[in-house]
């Protein structure tokens, strides 16, 4: 049985394998154990901290197999971005070259750096095993994330957004940030990269172009690259597109991938969820369902095969009841996968 949970310190180990393992481009999650370390902990702190509106929270879950004590994947949501430490994005607009003399009108495509999203609550570390990329395990890793911001409401924004992984190759060279290396840094992607995942981002402030930068200045391969995604991370933005993410134009400064974003009340698995009162028995299966409890420090969801009736309740075995730390006659939230 898969579960997710929150991160607890013990659970190091496998979150330092599964940055090694997410490789370039993956900025939340660099090698760094002193770093790794304080991410944990700051999430321990966050899910133990009374709130009633967000700020600087982290909090971060794992998805562990409960059959072998694997953690196999993690996923994370940062509260409100950009208050302590400048939240940078490109956005995609155009400006109108004309002149009614010459009888010339051209659109022309610019990049323009901005902190527009300095507030929003922001899904991110999104990560995945290879050998789990399969079922509803990817549904359950990221669509829970929704569950848990609609049972505590008071502790996240409004808006909604994720940083999607651009385009790089397996050595980790990003065709956009190359562009951008040959004219304003002196550094290759990985480090710039490494960089700002550990938290060293003045560089960005200090060498970034500070004037709207003319797409069609770019090269050909860094203009094909704006707004794409990483293979690996096309099924996440498939996901959530349908979950109701939308693309407005804000790029990553460093790779051009795209940034999704949707009120919380606009989110499917928000719009479809339902609450049920717990009720143990022997439950004859059905479809796959996501259940999460409405706890925080104790917080569990997992996709279980239901047989769901009309009635408010919702029948749940023994051993699963117990995996979601619920008993008999507390309410749990649920939506069909």
């Amino acid at each position: 049985m898969m579960i997710l949970r929150p991160i607890q310190e013990s659970d190091y180990p496998a979150l330092l394998n599964i940055a090694h393992e997410s490789g370039h481009g993956f900025t939340s999650l660099p090698v760094n154990e002193e770093l790794l370390q304080k991410k944990i902990a700051r999430s321990v702190a966050s899910f133990g901290k009374q709130a009633d509106k967000p700020f600087d929270e982290g909090y971060l879950f794992v998805l562990e197999d409960t059959e072998t004590g694997e953690v196999v994947g993690t996923s994370g949501i940062e509260a409100a971005v950009g208050l302590d430490d400048a939240f940078y994005h490109y956005h995609l607009s155009k400006v109108i070259h004309s002149s009614r003399t010459l009888d010339v009108y051209k659109a022309v495509d610019i990049l323009t750096l901005c902190n527009d999203y300095t507030g929003a609550t922001e899904l991110c570390t999104l990560f995945l095993k290879d050998g789990y990329r399969k079922g509803a395990n990817g549904k359950l890793l990221s669509r829970s994330r929704f569950m848990f911001i609609n049972q505590h409401r008071d502790r996240f924004a409004e808006t909604v957004i994720a940083e999607m992984r651009g385009v790089s190759n397996e050595q980790g060279e990003s065709p956009f940030w190359q562009w951008l290396e040959e004219h304003f840094f002196s550094m290759d992607f990985p480090t710039a990269d490494y960089l700002t995942g550990i938290g060293q981002k003045v560089f960005i402030a200090e060498l970034m172009p500070k004037y709207p930068i003319y797409v069609n200045l770019l090269s050909k391969e860094a203009q094909a690259v704006i707004g794409e995604v990483h293979d690996n991370t096309r099924p996440a933005i498939e996901l959530l597109k349908s979950e109701g993410f939308t693309f407005n134009g804000y790029v990553d400064i460093f790779d051009a991938g795209p940034t999704v974003e949707a009120k919380v009340g606009n989110i499917r698995t928000v719009r479809n969820s339902e609450t049920r009162t717990v009720k143990i028995g022997e439950s004859n299966g059905g479809f796959p369902v996501m259940v999460a409890n409405g706890k925080l420090v104790d917080y569990r969801a997992a996709v279980i095969e239901l047989a769901l009736t009309d009635s408010n309740e919702v029948t749940l075995a023994p051993h699963v009841a117990a995996a979601l730390k619920v008993e008999e006659g507390d309410q749990v939230s649920l939506v069909k996968i």
